[in-house]
């Protein structure tokens, strides 16, 4: 909890069995799997500031889990962006990572947040396929690898918002991870939210086409903002954030 105030939490267990790791604001609860190895994990404190509590779960049989470990502890942060500038598990990435090298770049040469932010995208949606057959075949419980989805050139949406996120945390941009559902249709989906100063919080989003596997279509203006790929807030249900 050492690292609380930038906005993230870090957890490591050994155990012969499965384990869980909650972090609990009020009625908001979030639930993750950790590695039983003693691997690190880091998770966003995505609620805020306030008084939150840890635990480490032990799977007993089936579906059912135990406590073994638990901690309140006091959130204070240093600012509401803290959570949403930070690598972490759904975002991860380090100083050396191709992706923040790549980030880097685009960021020398954009005039400010928004320009930034768009040659993202722009960069992201031109090199990034969509991956029909991943989508399909991809397991509860996976975490995307930004770098890995650099190298390859495609990827589920997933995939496309964790290499986004991780470019744009890099450089200093507030940048969210969401899942929830996208309306009409209410697919399942994870998407963006960026903050700007000039904006505030909006959304950002690559989308699929139906009619095409692998092309992807730009969602427009929110509020008036007539950046590539601000979408209607209005159409995301959002679930959980990271």
């Amino acid at each position: 909890m050492s690292a609380v105030s930038e906005g993230y939490v870090a957890v490591s267990a050994r155990s012969e069995k499965r384990l869980k790791f909650q972090t609990i604001f009020g009625d908001v609860v979030y639930n993750y799997d950790i590695s039983s190895d003693g691997k690190a994990s880091i998770f966003p404190l995505q609620s805020g500031g306030g008084s939150y509590r840890f635990r480490v779960m032990e799977n007993t049989s089936d579906s059912r889990y135990t406590e073994v470990y638990a901690v309140g502890c006091s959130v204070e942060l240093r600012d509401e962006f803290q959570p949403f500038l930070r690598p972490n598990d759904y975002v991860p990435y380090k100083e050396d990572s191709a992706c923040v090298k790549k980030a880097k770049a685009l960021a020398e040469t954009a005039d400010d947040a928004r320009g930034f932010i768009a040659a993202v995208y722009d960069f992201v949606s031109a090199n990034v396929a969509y991956d029909r057959e991943k989508a399909e075949t991809v397991q509860p419980g996976y975490l995307p690898d930004p770098d890995e989805t650099l190298l390859t050139g495609k990827g589920i949406c997933l995939d496309r918002a964790a290499l986004a996120a991780a470019m744009l945390r890099s450089q200093g941009v507030p940048t969210k991870l969401v899942f929830g559902y996208v309306l009409p249709d209410e697919s399942y989906h994870a998407w963006n939210r960026c903050y700007t100063q000039q904006t505030g919080w909006v959304t950002v989003s690559f989308e699929r086409k139906k009619d095409a596997q692998d092309s992807l279509f730009r969602l427009f203006a929110a509020d008036g903002i007539d950046d590539p790929f601000i979408s209607d807030d209005s159409n995301y249900a959002e679930l959980y954030s990271y």
